[in-house]
């Protein structure tokens, strides 16, 4: 579904965010503070050029009265504030953002709840190395560490789970705090980094001039004496592999490394939820690693004696929990932006140090031809592994089928979202991604994920269609998102898996467990009747008869629409192979 014309604001002259609204926004605040809001000295204000200067073009945020100078100052900016429903929704939405461009998306909450709130998006940032800021109003610097209402310690929350942590006291210092906190953000492995704003620092004038500029960012090249070797390696190995992820990337760099993997005859495996990095129907796609990965993907790591990583790391996800490459022998080169290659868990013959996006261009190309038969192999593989399985025994709708279906009917460039849980193993063996950047779902395995990104993605890219599958608990922990994608004229399409359980423990339960569920059973509303109180589309399928046409239907809506799948647990249990 494509989006309606972006509104970065309402429209309607009585909506508080109209520009003709008459109301008293950013007057409000602390005694002492009333009246200075609308000065455009304040440090508020300072923020908002800095932003601004570094090219932010949009906001998340759930407003909070410990940042009323910044909202001011949005009011007049070239900034769309975008207003959501939940802190952690917001939060979703920058790391989604920031993903999907690769510039750092940005999200606003308050102090104490708001911030604990977001959270959960800023680790989502960290464990999949996407850059993004997150700014936190907090209490008056004299109240810090007092134990004053929504009082918390910002470095002690956030400091293991960002590249940076700062707290801006000196309000001279904003614009340089923002810049040197942008240019952290996307420098070395990209992550997230948390500015704290005092609510009385950001009343105070700030210095005089224009905003901070960005920092300047460093070229990556490979040197010589590695490239001859990266060469001699390719030159010498039978069964060399690519193992493509990380954030560190943009659509040429994509095109580029497919194109080299082409000539060379050489398979891509795309790390765990980078599924869009090479086009799945390019003769090199053999698949992904990491969770609901196809067994031939197992083999073929497994067999390789050459392992080129790009953007990535051989981490617990990727190789199993440890059982994929145990006899570490194959050599491992690495190319990537992290000196310490966290997480990696196998041999390192040689570590590149830069941006996938700058360097896979300057890839060596081997000197002898190449036998295809084994990437002919990998491929055809991948093929079968996503083909549409045999017809689901049990009732309630065929996921498989309809997955196929909704591939056959998506245009090429559509962004499929979603968070975590078995119903996503449908969409990530059955959708075929052939434009990058087309899949936004979270590496650290956070629910209610799926919602959020639909929003962003559908704000950045406002012609493209957005699908989102969402299981019926991942949905109601930011559904009411759609209220953010109905106020700012969005069409995603969502499609809620309901089988009555958390799908996913309840599968290690029979594992682990057999028969004795314990924890995982749902009671659920009618999720399309809850699209249609938001102004959105609804309909329930319970049977794969009535699927086709309520797809159609739904992506034909000019709004959110979403259509509740009632299947079975045995229908979700689960739609992979079994690991090694």
């Amino acid at each position: 579904m494509t989006a309606q014309p972006e509104e970065p604001t309402m429209s309607h002259p009585d909506h508080p965010d109209h520009p003709d609204h008459a109301g008293q926004a950013g007057h409000a605040g602390q005694a002492g503070h009333a009246g200075q809001a609308g000065h455009a000295g304040h440090a508020g204000h300072a923020l908002v050029r800095a932003m601004e200067a570094h090219g932010i073009s949009r906001i998340f945020c759930v407003p909070g009265e410990s940042y009323l100078p910044v909202l001011d100052a949005l009011h007049d900016s070239s900034i769309a504030t975008v207003v959501c429903r939940h802190e952690g929704g917001a939060s979703y939405m920058a790391e989604a953002t920031g993903r999907f461009t690769g510039s750092p998306g940005v999200a606003m909450v308050t102090r104490g709840p708001g911030a604990a709130n977001a959270l959960v998006g800023v680790h989502a940032a960290w464990q999949h190395a996407v850059p993004m800021i997150l700014l936190v109003g907090l209490v008056p610097r004299g109240e810090r560490f007092t134990e004053t209402f929504q009082d918390f310690d910002l470095t002690a929350w956030f400091g293991s789970t960002a590249k940076m942590v700062t707290v801006v006291d000196d309000p001279a210092r904003i614009g340089h705090e923002f810049a040197r906190a942008h240019h952290c953000a996307l420098s070395g492995r990209r992550g997230p980094v948390v500015i704290g704003l005092p609510e009385d620092m950001l009343f105070e004038a700030a210095a005089a001039g224009g905003p901070v500029r960005p920092l300047g960012r460093a070229d990556a090249a490979i040197p010589a004496r590695q490239s001859r070797r990266i060469a001699e390696l390719l030159d010498a190995a039978t069964s060399p592999v690519v193992v493509a992820g990380g954030s560190d990337w943009d659509a040429e760099a994509a095109r580029l490394l497919e194109r080299w993997a082409v000539r060379h005859g050489i398979p891509v495996l795309a790390d765990f939820r980078r599924h869009d990095l090479v086009d799945n129907t390019s003769p090199v796609y053999a698949g992904h690693l990491g969770f609901g990965r196809p067994e031939a993907a197992a083999r073929l790591l497994d067999g390789a004696d050459l392992v080129l990583l790009l953007g990535c790391v051989l981490d617990d996800v990727a190789l199993d929990g440890g059982a994929l490459l145990r006899h570490d022998s194959a050599a491992v080169v690495a190319v990537g932006t992290d000196p310490d290659l966290l997480g990696h868990l196998r041999r390192v013959d040689l570590h590149v140090a830069g941006s996938p996006r700058d360097l896979v261009a300057q890839l060596p190309e081997p000197g002898g031809p190449r036998s295809t038969s084994a990437l002919d192999t990998a491929h055809r593989a991948w093929l079968d592994f996503g083909s549409p399985p045999a017809p689901c025994p049990h009732p309630g709708v065929d996921l498989g089928r309809l997955v196929g279906d909704l591939d056959r009917l998506l245009p090429a460039d559509a962004v499929i979202t979603y968070g975590a849980g078995n119903y996503a193993l449908w969409a990530q063996r059955h959708l075929r991604h052939r434009t990058f950047p087309s899949l936004l779902a979270p590496r650290n395995g956070t629910m209610g994920y799926g919602i959020p990104a639909a929003v962003a993605a559908q704000l950045a890219a406002p012609e493209r269609t957005v699908v989102s599958f969402a299981g019926d608990g991942c949905f109601l922990m930011n559904g009411q998102e759609l209220a953010t994608a109905v106020q700012y004229g969005l069409s995603p399409l969502i499609l809620v898996v309901d089988n009555g359980q958390y799908g996913t423990i309840r599968s290690h339960q029979e594992t682990r467990f057999p028969g004795r569920r314990s924890g995982t059973v749902l009671e659920n509303p009618s999720f399309a009747a809850m699209a249609e109180a938001f102004g959105g589309f609804g309909a329930t399928v319970s049977d794969d008869a009535d699927a086709g046409a309520a797809l159609r239907a739904a992506l034909a809506f000019q709004g959110p629409a979403v259509i509740h799948l009632r299947t079975c647990a045995e229908n979700c249990l689960p739609a992979t192979e079994p690991a090694s």
